[in-house]
């Protein structure tokens, strides 16, 4: 693949031409499997039990190989837990030995001392740490019992394996905003960067929405938190809708569904967003003739997605070119126009759509909780209980550059593809 520069024209911005895509991702989320020890209120993928279809290790390579191939950043690892797949530390050294650089997020069930170490020891994989309370009292309530006392006990392993700026990642809820300065000094006790993320209507978080998310007095404190702690916080745009304040947030504050990212699950469906695991918003499949590239650079939907978007209602807004309309999924799973507001606008002009919604929202397309029936775990097609195996030892391959930002180390003067493809340093 030859090397095209990316170049803007005078006046517009490198945001306006991530707006009509790019050749691959510059970065993806993975969810290696949705098999987990917890049982989280909010997951966002109704993660708990394995789905016999997932990826093999040789299809899992496959896309690694693509993903070289076409030169995709990093990929964001997740689940489930993705450390309690077999094959996880396996699958970690093959892509970043094929200079795909890794995030993964884990609970840290799996983050012995031994673990710890062998992660310290490579420099280009990245471990997030997810802990939603400063206190167990409240991190418990939503991510089960004895999981504050687990994400800590990870935290002080990486720490005393010498593993720096390792992400402590937080979903905001309306029981840890009032916690925002204790997770700061929670994530530096232990030398760790502070990652806050949106809490989104998703999977099982659809039906703790309503009760979670943050009242709109709770979304000024986030905003005011945020400008304030600057580039100290990471939160890879999940509150570019807060920009609508008044003052953009850093970040591309832009909806990137099929454009800059998007999500491959465990048994290989591809779908615009992370957040958005719903038949609407598939894409394809990277078990389909073509792989996964043929997906991103050919599938209807993100075409669609690509072109220029009108905006709707919001576009009368003073506001729409600093907040976009807001989050595609948080608007799609609490029933609201793609083209409306945002579900959590803060000029409030989603609270009077909330009002009028129907009964009627759309759901996640699968469930994979714990409490998924029987019959369904055992026809062959549903979800099998999780196994917890010992691991492969973990080595130290070369990789390449990843950053929690997925602009970083982007030269925007080059980049493979024939437009705009993402370059590497």
């Amino acid at each position: 693949m030859t090397s095209t520069p990316v170049r803007t024209k005078p006046g517009e911005r490198l945001v306006d031409l991530f707006e009509h895509g790019l050749d691959a991702p510059i970065c993806l989320t993975w969810e290696l499997t949705y098999a987990c020890n917890l049982s989280c209120t909010h997951c966002l993928s109704s993660s708990g039990r394995r789905d016999p279809r997932e990826l093999t290790t040789a299809e899992a390579k496959a896309v690694i190989d693509e993903l070289e191939a076409m030169q995709v950043f990093y990929v964001n690892i997740g689940g489930g837990e993705p450390t309690v797949r077999p094959d996880f530390f396996e699958l970690l050294d093959y892509a970043t030995v094929h200079r795909v650089g890794v995030k993964f997020s884990t609970n840290g069930v799996r983050i012995t001392p031994d673990v710890a170490r062998r992660l310290a020891a490579n420099d280009y994989v990245d471990v997030q740490i997810s802990l939603d309370g400063a206190t167990a009292e409240v991190n418990d309530a939503v991510r089960g019992d004895g999981s504050y006392d687990t994400a800590l006990r990870a935290m002080g392993h990486l720490a005393d394996a010498g593993l720096k700026n390792f992400k402590l990642s937080v979903v905001c809820t309306r029981h840890n905003i009032p916690q925002l300065d204790d997770f700061k000094v929670l994530a530096d006790r232990y030398g760790a960067q502070l990652r806050l993320t949106r809490l989104r209507p998703s999977g099982r978080g659809a039906d703790v929405w309503d009760d979670l998310h943050p009242r709109p007095e709770q979304q000024r404190q986030l905003y005011d938190w945020l400008l304030a702690h600057g580039e100290q916080v990471l939160t890879g745009d999940s509150f570019f809708h807060l920009s609508a304040y008044g003052q953009a947030l850093p970040g591309l504050n832009l909806c990137g569904a099929g454009r800059v990212v998007c999500l491959i699950d465990p048994v290989g469906d591809v779908y615009a967003c992370p957040f958005a695991i719903h038949d609407e918003f598939l894409a394809g499949s990277v078990r389909d003739f073509g792989g996964f590239k043929g997906v991103w650079r050919g599938a209807p939907l993100f075409r669609r997605l690509r072109e220029p978007q009108q905006g709707g209602a919001c576009t009368s807004c003073a506001f729409y070119d600093t907040c976009k309309g807001g989050c595609m999924a948080a608007k799609f799973f609490t029933g609201l126009p793609l083209d409306g507001p945002d579900p959590e606008c803060v000029q409030g002009h989603g609270e009077r759509l909330l009002a009028e919604r129907g009964a009627t929202v759309p759901k996640p397309s699968g469930d994979h909780s714990h409490h998924t029936s029987p019959r369904a775990a055992h026809n062959g097609t549903g979800p099998v209980d999780l196994v917890l195996t010992r691991r492969p030892d973990l080595g130290r391959p070369p990789v390449a550059d990843c950053d929690e930002d997925p602009l970083a180390g982007l030269d925007p003067t080059r980049g493979p593809g024939s437009t705009f493809g993402p370059g590497r340093t």
